[in-house]
């Protein structure tokens, strides 16, 4: 018995009856053999970590734009407070804790540059529209790795496809993933962005914690430890007195999760300091757009893999844009569209 067997036998042993075993998955697209010291699920998990567009999330937009303080939230640190999140929800459950990191740390990897204004551009001039959790799994199944893709399993694949919650109910079980692991992410990113996104403004000056509604602050907290710690209690608990079947928050819970979310949406992410910088966003998005469907050669020249066989040039632009980190849609858009200073020819003088 190798390692990678001796890790599927203890995860039999120790794991929930509702929890996604590494030896039962449903496999990848194309078959690969085992390794011999990961599961699958270990596997994918370092995939995604390895991936170019992992890295990208570090340069790309939480809430504020490019920020110039260290403390703000990037994506990149977004799904790694959402990973740190599901985990502990897991680990209580007892349910593949490798399995929930790679859904958590894979999830957003399809997002684009600017946040949600990126997203909004791509999705109002790209035929057919633009969602960033259907391009995520695109980027797992087909962009990443020169074009071949990272061949990840059906469970992860599914827990990144479903994990959007919509601004409707937390659980909604038209959108719920398959596995109780691909549940916990999803329910762990809204606790993980709703926490921080709340903590940035702040910090921001945008809102004070007096600002949001009292029924929130009453049911969840005045802290983001608090209320980290009150949400995350909640979900095991009436996760556990489910029987463990389904994920999910109590009530009281869920209404204040649902309602902090709304006053984020409102207050916060349509404060008019931020919209009018990615109103700028939009501007930039949607003029690399049309500038890069228009000059095909210009692409080439900087998306070495051009246009793929049997796709139009319109979704080969569209994936270069979404892969672009905040800064270097800015570098490119400057370099098209701004003037450069004249250097002139110093050998005259």
């Amino acid at each position: 018995m190798n390692i990678r067997e001796q890790s599927e036998e203890i995860e039999r042993q120790i794991l929930s009856p509702y929890a996604a075993l590494s030896a039962e998955t449903k496999g990848r697209m194309v078959p690969e053999e085992p390794c011999s010291i990961r599961t699958d699920y270990q596997r994918d998990r370092d995939r995604i970590i390895h991936s170019k567009s992992f890295r990208r999330m570090k340069h790309k937009t939480q809430v504020f734009l490019s920020p110039t303080d260290d403390h703000y939230r990037t994506r990149l640190t977004h799904v790694i407070e959402v990973s740190q999140i599901a985990r502990t929800i897991s680990k209580a459950l007892r349910l593949n804790e490798d399995l929930t990191e790679a859904i958590a740390l894979g999830h957003d990897l399809g997002h684009t540059p600017f946040g949600h204004a990126g997203e909004a551009a791509l999705n109002e001039i790209y035929p057919g529209g633009f969602k960033h959790v259907i391009h995520s799994l695109r980027v797992v199944d087909v962009l990443e790795k020169g074009g071949k893709g990272l061949n990840l399993t059906y469970e992860v694949r599914d827990g990144i496809a479903k994990h959007s919650k919509g601004m409707g109910a937390v659980d909604n079980p038209k959108y719920r993933p398959e596995t109780l692991e691909g549940q916990v992410v999803r329910i762990s990113d809204l606790v993980a962005y709703a926490n921080h996104d709340l903590d940035d403004a702040i910090r921001a000056g945008i809102i004070t914690i007096d600002d949001v509604p009292e029924e929130c602050v009453d049911a969840l907290g005045r802290t983001n430890s608090e209320r980290i710690n009150r949400m995350v209690t909640d979900i095991i608990t009436e996760t556990l007195k489910s029987g463990g079947e389904k994920v999910a928050a109590s009530a009281e819970v869920e209404q204040a999760m649902v309602e902090l979310r709304g006053y984020l949406f409102n207050t916060v992410y349509m404060n008019e300091k931020i919209k009018n910088n990615f109103l700028k966003a939009n501007k930039v998005i949607r003029e690399l757009y049309q500038h890069f469907c228009e000059n095909e050669s210009e692409l080439r020249k900087h998306y070495n893999k051009g246009v793929r066989e049997g796709e139009t040039v319109e979704r080969t632009v569209c994936d270069f844009i979404a892969g672009m980190t905040d800064s270097y849609a800015i570098s490119v858009y400057e370099s098209i569209f701004l003037p450069r200073r004249w250097q002139g020819d110093l050998s005259t003088f």
